[in-house]
This record gives C-alpha cells, structure tokens and sequence, in this order.
C-alpha cells in the first residue's frame, strides 16, 4: 500500500478550483443524454470523447477535494482473494470461506488458492441487504399487527 503512503489534504486553492469545477460539472450531468459524450480541453482544444460514468466519478471526486478530503483510486480487480472479499463484505476470512464451501458465492480453485469474482462478492452483499431490509420490514409489521409498535 505504497500509494497510500503519498495521499494528501487538497490544497485551499486545489480545494476552491474543486468545488467550483464540481457546481459546473453537476449542472451540466443532468442535461447529459450521451452515454459518451464529446469533452473539450479549453486550453489544449482537443476534443474526446469520455465515458459518461468517468464524468460521474469525476463529479465525485471533485465533491470530495472541494470538501479538503484526500482522494485516492484503487481499481477493483476482477477477480480478489478470499481475504480482500471478506474485507470487503466485513466477515472474517474464515467466515467467508465457509461462505463459499456452502455454495453461497461461486469461485475458482487455483492449486490450493480460491479466487471469487468481485462481481460474485458483490451481488452476495447486494442479496443480503436486500434480504436484512425485507426482515426489518417483516418485522415492523409482525409488532405492529401486535401492537407493539404504533404507526
């Protein structure tokens, strides 16, 4: 984690040319159509074009440095190690692993090594909030036809 080692606060300046570089590009996302859209280089005038979703990220970027947080980009890889999955859903490398022996998340054997999909990892965190909502709302309404709680 080199990297890590290197990020710092933006500057004011960095900070207030931010914050004015996020207010225009937000007010330009919303009548953004494109899913490509051509962008120009004042100071150079080429043209590209760039992903709509970079735009986005970049907006947020921008929020975050006009806010002085420090920024840094990791590229999520396609495929992680069972201890940057477990990391990521917030388990114990143990209690992932079993996650996958059970069958609960797809992965790959290389030699003695699992490999998961972040993908995969993904959906399964997605899947599980999806379900811990429905049982707090089950719940409210089990206590509510109790008499319980008052709406």
């Amino acid at each position: 984690m080199e990297e890590l080692k290197n990020i710092k606060r933006p500057s004011k300046e960095e900070q207030s040319t931010a914050f004015e570089s996020y207010n225009a590009l937000e007010a330009v996302l919303k009548d953004i159509k494109d899913k490509s859209p051509e962008i120009e280089i004042e100071e150079t005038r080429e043209k590209f074009r760039i992903p709509l979703k970079a735009l986005k990220l970049l907006a947020k970027i921008l929020k975050a440095m006009g806010d002085g947080k420090p920024i840094s980009i990791v590229p999520i890889a396609a495929e992680m190690t069972t201890q940057a999955a477990a990391e990521f859903l917030g388990c114990s490398r143990p209690h992932f692993v079993k996650l996958l022996e059970e069958g609960k998340i797809p992965f790959t054997k290389i030699g003695k090594h699992r490999r998961v999909k972040f993908e995969d990892v993904s959906n399964y965190k997605d899947q599980m909030k999806k379900e811990q909502e429905d049982l707090i709302i089950q719940m409210m309404k089990s206590d509510e036809e109790s008499g319980l709680y008052d709406s």
